[in-house]
C-alpha cells in the first residue's frame, strides 16, 4: 500500500521535562548497548516454563503482568522490564518487550538512545509526537502503526501530543535479524486496510508488503470480531511462534478462555483457531522463536 506523507524533516530538538524509565542508565548506555543487554538477559533461546499449559502454549494473564507507575507513565510489562524482572518471563522467542503504556497528558519520553533493536509502536487512543535523531519529526495516533530500526543507534523522544487527555499505546521491541543495520523510521495508516471478523497484515518483513516492514521474519495481525465469530491464523514461516494479546474483548482460543490485556502463546504448531464470546479487538504477533 502507498504511505502517507507523515514525515517532517527538520533540526532535531531534545525535550526536557521527563525521564525514561527504562533498561538503560546514563551511564550504562556507552558501556553496553540495548543488544547486548538484553540478549544477555534471556540467552540464546529462553522460552517460559512454569506457566504452561502443555507443550506448546503459554498463557499470561493481565494481572499477572509486571506494573510500574511513575505518575507521568503508567506501564504494564507482558515481559521483565526497567524494575519489574521475573526470570520466567523474560522474552517470547524474539519478542522481547511488550508494554502498554499510559502516558499522562503533555507528558512523555525524554531523549534517550536505542540500538540493534526493531521498535514497534501501536497507539490505542490519543497522539503521541516524535523526534528524533535521523531529524524526522511526527505525530501518531489511534489507526496507525510506526516503526524504529534503531540499528547502529539513534536518539529520539516520545511525548503526548495533547494536554488535556491522556496517550494510551503499546510499545514493543523485537531482536533484529541482524546487527549493524542503518537505522530507520517509517510510520503508515493502517485504516484502509482494516476488516471486520478477518485478520489484517500491519507489519512484515517484506518492505512491499502490507504495513510496515522490519528486519525479522515477523508478521503482525490485527483483527476486530464480533461474538460469536470464528478465525484462523496460519503460520507464516515454519519454526515460528504466535503470541496472541487481546486488547479488548474475550476469545476462546481450544479451551482457553482469554480476557482483556491477556497474552497466550503459542509455537510447535501450523496455527490456530479462535471463536469471539464478545466483541473483541485483538494483536498477533508471529515471531521467530530463536535469535
Amino acid at each position: 500500500m502507498k504511505r502517507k506523507d507523515f514525515l517532517k524533516k527538520g533540526l532535531f530538538a531534545g525535550l526536557a521535562g521527563s525521564f525514561l524509565p527504562g533498561l538503560i542508565g546514563p551511564n550504562e548506555a556507552k558501556a553496553k548497548s540495548t543488544y547486548d543487554k538484553l540478549k544477555e538477559q534471556v540467552g540464546f533461546n529462553h522460552i517460559p516454563n512454569k506457566e504452561i499449559k502443555n507443550m506448546n502454549t503459554v498463557l499470561h494473564k493481565a494481572n499477572s503482568r509486571g506494573h510500574a507507575n511513575h505518575g507521568w507513565l503508567d506501564s504494564n510489562h507482558s515481559f521483565s522490564f526497567a524494575n519489574y524482572y521475573n526470570p520466567e518471563r523474560m522474552n517470547f522467542g524474539v519478542l522481547r518487550v511488550l508494554n502498554d503504556d499510559h502516558i499522562a497528558a503533555g507528558t512523555g519520553f525524554g531523549t534517550h538512545p536505542h540500538d540493534n533493536m526493531e521498535i514497534i509502536s501501536i497507539p490505542l487512543e490519543g497522539a503521541l509526537e516524535h523526534k528524533d535523531s535521523m531529524g524526522n519529526t511526527a505525530v501518531i495516533k489511534e489507526g496507525e502503526v510506526q516503526v524504529m530500526s534503531a540499528g547502529t543507534g539513534i536518539q529520539h523522544s516520545e511525548y503526548n501530543k495533547h494536554k488535556d487527555q491522556a496517550a494510551k499505546f503499546l510499545q514493543i521491541w523485537l531482536f533484529p535479524r541482524q546487527k549493524g543495520i542503518e537505522p530507520r523510521y517509517d510510520q503508515i495508516s493502517i485504516r484502509e486496510v482494516e476488516k471486520e471478523n478477518e485478520w489484517y497484515q500491519v507489519l512484515s518483513p517484506n518492505e512491499e508488503d502490507q504495513g510496515v516492514w522490519i528486519h525479522q521474519d515477523a508478521w503482525f495481525h490485527m483483527g476486530k470480531f464480533k461474538a460469536g465469530k470464528s478465525a484462523r491464523y496460519d503460520l507464516k514461516k515454519s519454526g515460528n511462534g504466535m503470541y496472541l494479546f487481546v486488547l479488548e474483548g474475550e476469545i476462546k482460543v481450544g479451551d482457553q478462555l482469554l480476557g482483556r490485556r491477556d497474552g497466550y502463546g503459542i509455537w510447535e504448531a501450523e496455527g490456530f483457531d479462535l471463536e469471539a464470546s464478545k466483541d473483541s479487538r485483538l494483536l498477533l504477533m508471529e515471531v521467530p522463536m530463536k535469535l
